[in-house]
C-alpha cells in the first residue's frame, strides 16, 4: 500500500518537520561523538615535528627524520572535518509495507534524518539518493538545515516511478555522481529482486571500492514471523503476485520463519563478502542507539 499523501506542501513540510525534531532530540552528543571519532577527513594538512613521547601513535612516526637526527620524531596533522555524506534510500513497492504504526519507509526516513542530523552537527555535506530499478531522485550534496528538511521532505514524500528494485543501476549512477570519496549509507530491505543477492552485494562492493559504504537493512515484525490468523492472500508489492497460505498450520509458519531467519543471515554474510559492513534496524530497536553501536563497532575495528 502507498503511504497516503499529504493534501497540501503545508502537511508536507510540518511532517519533516516533526521527524527532524524527533531526530535532533535522539542525536545526542554519543552520537555525534561516535560520528565523528569513525569518520575522517578526506584528507589531512601537516602541521609540525615534535619528537616521540611515550602514549604517540608509532604509525606518526616519521622515519626520515628520525634517522637523521637519531632520535624518534612524529608528524602531527591537523584534520580535514568537512566530510560529504550521502544517503541512499530504496523506495521500492516493499518499503510501503509495515505492520505496525509506521512502514519500511517511514524508518527510513526517521533513520535517514538521525543522519542528516549528525552531518548538519559536524558541518559536512550530506545529500540523497532515492531509487527503486533506477534513480528516482538525486539531490546533491550540500550543508545546512534546509537541506536536512529537503531530505526528509523527499524520503517520507515522493512518489516513485517504479515499484521494483535494481541495486546495480542506482549504485554506479551514485559513483560516478561523487567526485570525491564520500560516506555513504544505503537504507534498505535488501530484498534484491531478480538481479538476486550476489549481484546486489557486487554493485554494493563496487560502490565501496570507491567509496566508504555501510548498509543498514530495515526488518518488519512480519517479515520474521507470521500470525495465526487462518487463509490469507499475501501480495508481493513489487510484483503484484498473489498467494494464498495457510497461516493456520504451524509447519508453515515455521518454515516462514527459518525461511526469513536465513535470508537475514545470508544478506548479511553475502554483503560481509563484499566488504560492505551491514547493521539491522529491527522492529523493536531504536534509531540512535542502534547507529551510535555500529560508529563505535567500526570504530574499534
Amino acid at each position: 500500500m502507498d503511504p497516503v499523501v499529504p493534501t497540501s506542501p503545508q502537511d508536507t513540510l510540518r511532517r519533516a518537520q516533526r521527524v527532524e525534531v524527533v531526530a535532533m532530540r535522539a542525536v545526542n552528543d554519543a552520537m555525534v561523538g561516535a560520528y565523528l571519532s569513525r569518520f575522517k577527513g578526506r584528507g589531512t594538512d601537516f602541521e609540525e615535528l615534535r619528537e616521540y613521547t611515550p602514549g604517540d601513535d608509532v604509525r606518526m612516526m616519521d622515519w626520515n627524520v628520525t634517522a637523521r637526527t637519531g632520535k624518534p620524531f612524529i608528524r602531527l596533522h591537523r584534520e580535514e572535518r568537512e566530510l560529504t555524506m550521502v544517503l541512499a534510500l530504496d523506495i521500492s513497492g516493499s518499503a510501503a509495507f509495515g505492520s505496525g504504526e509506521r512502514t519500511l519507509r517511514e524508518r527510513a526516513a526517521e533513520a535517514a534524518a538521525c543522519l542528516a542530523v549528525s552531518a548538519l552537527k559536524a558541518g559536512d555535506k550530506v545529500g540523497l539518493l532515492l531509487f527503486t530499478d533506477r534513480e528516482e531522485l538525486w539531490l546533491p550534496p550540500r550543508k545546512g538545515r534546509r537541506q536536512v528538511l529537503r531530505i526528509v521532505r523527499e524520503a517520507l514524500e515522493f512518489r516513485p516511478a517504479s515499484r521494483r528494485t535494481s541495486f546495480a543501476g542506482p549504485m554506479r549512477r551514485l559513483a560516478r555522481a561523487l567526485k570525491r570519496r564520500s560516506m555513504i549509507f544505503v537504507l534498505s530491505d535488501f530484498l534484491a529482486g531478480p538481479e538476486g543477492e550476489d549481484a546486489m552485494a557486487a554493485a554494493l562492493g563496487e560502490l565501496n571500492a570507491r567509496h566508504d559504504t555501510a548498509c543498514l537493512q530495515l526488518v518488519d515484525a512480519r517479515e520474521r514471523e507470521l500470525p495465526d490468523v487462518g487463509l490469507v492472500a499475501l501480495e508481493d508489492a513489487e510484483t503484484g503476485e498473489i498467494r494464498e497460505v495457510d497461516t493456520g498450520s504451524a509447519e508453515i509458519r515455521a518454515r516462514f520463519a527459518a525461511a526469513a531467519d536465513a535470508r537475514l543471515t545470508g544478506v548479511a554474510t553475502t554483503l560481509g563478502r563484499a566488504g560492505v559492513d551491514v547493521a539491522r534496524l529491527d522492529p523493536d530497536a531504536a534509531v540512535a542507539p542502534t547507529l551510535s553501536r555500529f560508529f563505535e563497532r567500526r570504530r574499534r575495528r
